[in-house]
């Protein structure tokens, strides 16, 4: 064997099919469990299922053939959420519960792209993953009631998937920093935390340019290098303690929700499998349970295939905007998916027209007739939804008695605070536009 194979079969071994105990994985299921019970309780209490979800006349769909339930059908699917949330944390009928938990929150996150957030995406991928994960092979409802053969190793690919997502979610946020308009102009920090003067204690600071400065730039070199500080032993405490106090700052300071605590939890999955092991012989002493089985398990050929592909799919999709020109922030495109956490401060005002083809007539559509608040501020920057407003517009119009709908908009962006500028050609006929992969030469130039 040469030398170069001798290393490969080490580290192979040493990422993939070495031993370890099971306790990481157990933690985790009954950790996740508990976050995405609490966030869908919060998110019922709030009333957003009925803000987001119901209440709009119109949404704009990831796939254009999704479309909302009935109301007491979104209700039901939120229900189903909590259900399958706790279950995961019981670890009963997991794989049922965990794939139908990835099949309702995935659904919800696809309906409309007005309500997208990275954390939302995140969670995704966490919950497909957790399908193909022996979670509850342990201190699960499943293992006691003999469902399922419990195990007391696994091969440590299991505990990698989940570091290697969580690495790739902090690294390419910290990439994605690097930029001219966020590292020399500190923007758009130096606008947000200026509206934080008036906060107790510290609100002081932020009136000081200097203090973007510097947040602009710790905010870059921590997400970039805290995946490696998290799986380094020695530097692994200090880590989580900077974790910590990040996320609890973000989460003070910006209206960003369950993120930071689901951040905080998540990543203990870096912390060692002693320290898990003896985290759930705690709860196995509180609950008297008994060590069942000191069976252990390989890593299936077909589990192996699905986390390869899902790691170059992972490393390759933050990079799908070098297919397009122009100013990212501008245009958009590839821009979601791609971990680009709080980078723009991003405003428009578009003004849509409808015409019959041939006619010099031409009406101003009243937007509120038709969207939310909240869908007509996201629409307006984006140009995806303004190509999936105008195709229903079409229809709209078609309805009311149009032959041939043209519907044209008159778009003003502003970026990072700056002056207003056009953003689209207002010639352009947005009802014979596709929305695809190729790029959107009707998207005017930053420049």
């Amino acid at each position: 064997m040469t030398g170069t194979s001798a290393y490969s079969t080490i580290l192979f071994d040493r990422l993939i099919h070495r031993k370890v105990t099971i306790a990481p994985l157990v933690t985790f299921r009954i950790l996740f469990g508990m976050l995405m019970l609490a966030s869908t309780i919060r998110f019922w209490a709030k009333g957003w299922i009925h803000d987001l979800y119901v209440a709009p006349k119109f949404y704009f769909p990831f796939i254009d053939s999704i479309r909302p339930l009935p109301e007491i059908g979104m209700y039901g699917v939120f229900a189903g959420m909590v259900l399958c949330s706790l279950l995961i944390v019981l670890g009963l009928a997991y794989r049922v519960s965990s794939i139908s938990f990835l099949v309702l929150f995935t659904y919800v996150e696809l309906l409309d792209k007005t309500n997208y957030l990275n954390h939302y995406y995140f969670v995704s991928l966490i919950a497909f993953l957790m399908c193909w994960l022996p979670a509850h092979r342990d201190f699960s409802l499943d293992v006691k009631f003999g469902w399922t053969k419990p195990l007391v190793e696994v091969p440590i690919a299991f505990l990698n998937i989940l570091r290697f997502q969580m690495g790739v979610l902090y690294f390419f946020a910290g990439i994605a920093k690097m930029n001219a308009t966020w590292l020399l102009e500190a923007q758009p920090l130096k606008m947000w935390l200026s509206a934080n003067v008036y906060q107790p204690v510290i609100g002081w600071v932020f009136q000081y340019k200097l203090t973007a400065y510097i947040f602009s730039w710790f905010g870059m070199v921590y997400d970039t290098t805290i995946p490696f500080f998290l799986a380094w032993n020695k530097t692994r405490g200090i880590a989580y303690l900077l974790v910590i106090a990040f996320h609890l700052m973000t989460w003070w300071l910006f209206p960003i929700g369950m993120f930071p605590f689901i951040m905080i939890v998540i990543t203990t999955i870096f912390f060692s499998p002693e320290f898990h092991e003896g985290l759930l012989n705690k709860l196995k002493r509180v609950f008297h349970w008994k060590r069942r089985s000191v069976v252990t398990s390989e890593l299936k050929l077909g589990v192996k295939w699905v986390f390869t592909i899902f790691i170059v799919i992972q490393l390759l999709l933050p990079f799908r905007h070098l297919m397009y020109p122009g100013n990212l922030f501008w245009t958009e495109q590839g821009y979601r998916f791609s971990w680009r956490v709080m980078l723009m401060e991003k405003a428009g005002q578009a003004t849509f027209y409808v015409q019959n083809k041939g006619s010099d007539k031409r009406t101003m559509v009243a937007n509120y007739e038709y969207l939310t608040p909240q869908q007509e501020k996201m629409m307006s920057t984006q140009p995806d939804m303004m190509v999936q407003y105008a195709k229903m517009l079409e229809e709209e119009f078609q309805q009311q008695g149009m032959t041939d709908p043209v519907i044209t908009a008159d778009v003003y962006v502003t970026l990072n605070g700056q002056p207003n500028k056009r953003f689209i050609d207002p010639m352009v006929d947005l009802t014979e536009v596709k929305n695809d992969w190729r790029t959107k030469d009707w998207i005017l130039d930053y420049e």
